[in-house]
């Protein structure tokens, strides 16, 4: 086993990151890209890495305006959550179609395809190499899954937070929008609230920064960068 800088970490995906760059079809999914983040993950874990994924659910139910749906927020809350368990499926037969063991666990009862979410039992299955996925956010609704992922990451003492988006950091405002944006190495939590940078939502990062717990913002659509950033190469943007 080589030698790691984050040995435990919480990798947050976002339910649209599976969809690719562009979908213009009702696919939520793009194998392509799950196998891709799948292989990356087998990659972390055979380099001696525990590994527990977080995965919203933007790519199937995105909370709607109450006004314009009829749903009310709680509601579709709950809707969201379920849309985050079949992402976790999704990833979930994609690791094991590669030979990775894993362990999907739900914040809602579902009895028939994942376990109850108990945080000393993930943590077994973390020190036992296979892969947790957290399914169903919090149970709760009013939070997002980025609030799931940080409150999974320090229950189960995580090291860091990795951050999988379709950029390479933080900038200054939004690279696919403003070709003018800066992009920061690293940044501290209190320049994020000062600049509003949309890093996280304030729960979430709020949760990070009092439990200090570093944050990094990184490309996870260019293979290997899971396993340079664990090594401990300066991939993407750090919040510390």
């Amino acid at each position: 086993m080589m030698k790691l800088k984050y040995k435990r970490i919480l990798l947050k995906l976002s339910g649209e990151a599976l969809m690719g760059k562009h979908s213009e079809s009702f696919d939520p999914f793009n194998p392509q890209i799950i196998e891709q983040y799948a292989n990356d993950i087998k990659e972390a874990v055979a380099a001696g890495a525990e590994v527990a994924i977080v995965i919203g659910g933007g790519n199937i139910y995105r909370g709607l305006n109450e006004h314009d749906s009829g749903i009310e927020r709680a509601h579709g809350d709950y809707m969201g959550m379920l849309a985050t368990m079949i992402n976790g499926m999704a990833m979930q037969a994609m690791l094991e179609k590669i030979g990775v063991y894993t362990r999907l666990q739900s914040a809602i009862k579902m009895e028939q395809i994942a376990e109850p979410y108990i945080r000393r039992k993930a943590i077994r299955h973390l020190e036992k190499g296979r892969v947790v996925i957290f399914g169903a956010g919090t149970g709760n609704p009013y939070f997002t899954t980025d609030t799931a992922g940080s409150l999974r990451a320090v229950e189960i003492k995580a090291d860091v937070i990795l951050k999988g988006t379709r950029v390479d950091g933080i900038y200054s405002a939004d690279p696919e929008k403003d070709k003018n944006a800066t992009r920061y190495d690293s940044i501290s939590y209190a320049d994020c609230i000062r600049k509003n940078l949309k890093v996280m939502d304030m729960t979430a990062f709020t949760l990070c920064m009092e439990n200090n717990l570093p944050i990094i913002v990184f490309d996870m659509n260019k293979p290997g960068n899971l396993l340079k950033i664990i090594q401990g190469i300066k991939i993407g943007t750090i919040v510390v």
